[in-house]
């Protein structure tokens, strides 16, 4: 049991002039999406289990290994993040069960050596519809600096019976970040580093 694969897209920009004003270096963001045939289409399933431990690895190797290829090295990717979009006749559900899973997410995270966890959207949507990628920084999710969203859409995916797996990436923070970060918050509010969820 494989992905029933229609194509790959890529979608890879690099900004040089960020809020009317040159950045030090390029800013890249680029993303890999795979466009598959969702395999639970027009129906109700209720174990979807076994395609998701079929898709899962085999996803995640090959679009890992083409994010690596983009990026030349896994340590020059600093910010990272996972999408996906099912079409009109899928659920929410089967767009969260092919990224929802370590068997998927687990080739970005080791060959990047990321502490974080994935950022992550499941939507539904039309072919052309806008698919969302956030990112965060691969070891720290509190440096703003690298709260990041790549958009992009496919002019004829995801068909209706088709679901749009995305694995996104920078290589750095936005050119002029100047909002601080998570920790001078969450000290000013007097709550400790050990528990960030309390704000």
């Amino acid at each position: 049991m494989k992905p029933e694969i229609r194509k790959i897209v890529t979608y890879d920009e690099e900004i040089f002039i960020e809020g009317f004003r040159e950045a030090d270096k390029p800013w890249r963001m680029f993303a890999v999406a795979a466009v598959l045939r969702n395999p639970w289409a027009g129906r109700f399933v209720e174990d979807l289990t076994p395609q998701i431990k079929a898709y899962g690895p085999i996803l995640g190797e090959m679009m890992t290994k083409r994010m690596i290829d983009l990026a030349g090295n896994g340590a020059a990717i600093e910010a990272y993040g996972k999408a996906a979009v099912v079409g009109l006749d899928g659920e929410i559900e089967h767009a969260s069960g092919l990224i929802h899973t370590l068997r998927f997410g687990n080739f970005y995270r080791e060959a990047v050596e990321a502490k974080s966890y994935l950022a992550f959207t499941n939507t539904r949507g039309t072919a052309n519809a806008p698919i969302m990628v956030p990112l965060m920084d691969k070891n720290d999710a509190g440096r703003r600096s690298h709260y990041l969203t790549i958009q992009f859409s496919i002019p004829d995916a995801p068909r209706d019976d088709e679901v749009v797996v995305v694995l996104g990436a920078a290589m750095s923070g936005r050119p002029h970040h100047r909002i601080g970060d998570r920790y001078q918050d969450l000290k000013d509010l007097g709550h400790g580093l050990d528990n960030p969820a309390a704000v």
